[in-house]
């Protein structure tokens, strides 16, 4: 198989992330990297065996050969970076969000078709093995019809987090808590029970010097007839408590929790029971020159190499990935709304 050749902007703790993971993969290769901070691209360059570096991206896409433009930088950058990367003829795999807006996502998915290049969302995830066997039930109808899906997101960010950074916490740069800490599980409930169709919300800024939430409570009503609860916040004491997914269905319950959705806390399927000897395998990312938070980026990478090469098509195009923005602006415009 031909290596897959990546190139990465952004080298914050997220792209440091992804030049770790494809750096491990077998079947890909980095040729460059990018960060408008000299300092960070230079650590990654040193780190990684003097990585060609650029600290301005029209350069760096003006002058590498590469397959894949990994857009790794912050929030309201994903949109813009994401279209010039596809009109100068490379593919995308954008971090998620894939932006602040639906209508940011609809140009970017144009742009992906009027230029034939690819362009995915990390949806990492997807690919944990407790919602991969949920996801299995549901297909199969075997909970029967969902009533209810409840997302706890329960997590600590010091004041530290938001003033170290630039961008975090201000309603411009990052857009909000759901952005950024709750988008990956509101994908999760659209992936199970379709797009939200009604949202309520109440949503405050309660223990951070922000100019977005900290915390908030939504209720949701999906495409299959199920109500959802979801609740965020920043702001538990001292570190992350939970975060998790409980559905409740007709003909049966799933609760998925653990420090990184990766547990089956709670499993009572009629006539499907959890089969046994499962390897429940979703860790943190760790790697010689990096230790992450969070599992499965490398299964985004591996997936994304094997589309290319027509070995499988577990990727999320723009299109899908459009939709958790999409509920993200429902519960967003709910809570303007009072």
């Amino acid at each position: 198989m031909k290596k897959t050749r990546f190139a990465i902007v952004g080298c914050g703790s997220i792209g440091r992330r992804h030049i770790a993971v494809i750096d491990a993969e077998p079947n890909a290769e980095i040729v460059a990297i990018c960060d408008i901070k000299e300092e960070a691209a230079r650590e990654q360059s040193d780190l990684y065996d003097n990585l060609p570096f650029y600290t301005d991206f029209t350069e760096m896409l003006a002058n590498i050969d590469a397959d894949v433009i990994n857009i790794a930088t912050p929030h309201a950058l994903h949109a813009d970076m994401s279209i010039e990367a596809l009109r100068a003829g490379f593919d995308v795999l954008v971090e998620k969000p894939m932006a602040l807006t639906t209508e940011d996502c609809k140009r970017m998915n144009a742009v992906s078709e009027e230029t034939g290049q690819q362009l995915w969302v990390v949806k990492q995830n997807r690919h944990n093995v407790p919602v991969r066997l949920a996801k299995d039930a549901i297909d199969k109808g075997m909970l029967g019809k969902i009533f209810m899906i409840k997302c706890d997101i329960l997590w600590n960010r010091y004041q530290g987090y938001y003033d170290d950074s630039p961008w975090r916490g201000k309603k411009e740069e990052e857009g909000g808590a759901l952005f950024t800490q709750a988008s990956h599980f509101i994908d999760l409930l659209i992936w199970w029970c379709g797009d939200v169709v009604k949202a309520q919300c109440h949503a405050e800024t309660q223990n951070h010097n922000i100019e977005t939430e900290d915390s908030g409570v939504a209720i949701l009503n999906f495409a299959n007839g199920a109500i959802g609860s979801l609740v965020w916040t920043t702001c538990v004491y001292n570190k992350n408590y939970e975060g998790s997914v409980t559905i409740v269905g007709e003909r049966g319950t799933i609760k998925i929790g653990g420090k990184y959705l990766n547990k089956i806390e709670f499993w009572d399927v009629e006539g499907y029971p959890l089969p046994e000897g499962i390897e429940f395998s979703d860790k943190p990312n760790a790697y010689g020159k990096y230790q992450g938070t969070s599992s499965n980026h490398d299964k985004v990478v591996k997936a994304l190499i094997a589309y290319l090469n027509r070995e499988g098509n577990e990727t999320v195009d723009g299109f899908e990935g459009m939709k958790s923005i999409d509920a993200i602006e429902h519960i967003y415009n709910a809570m303007a709304n009072g």
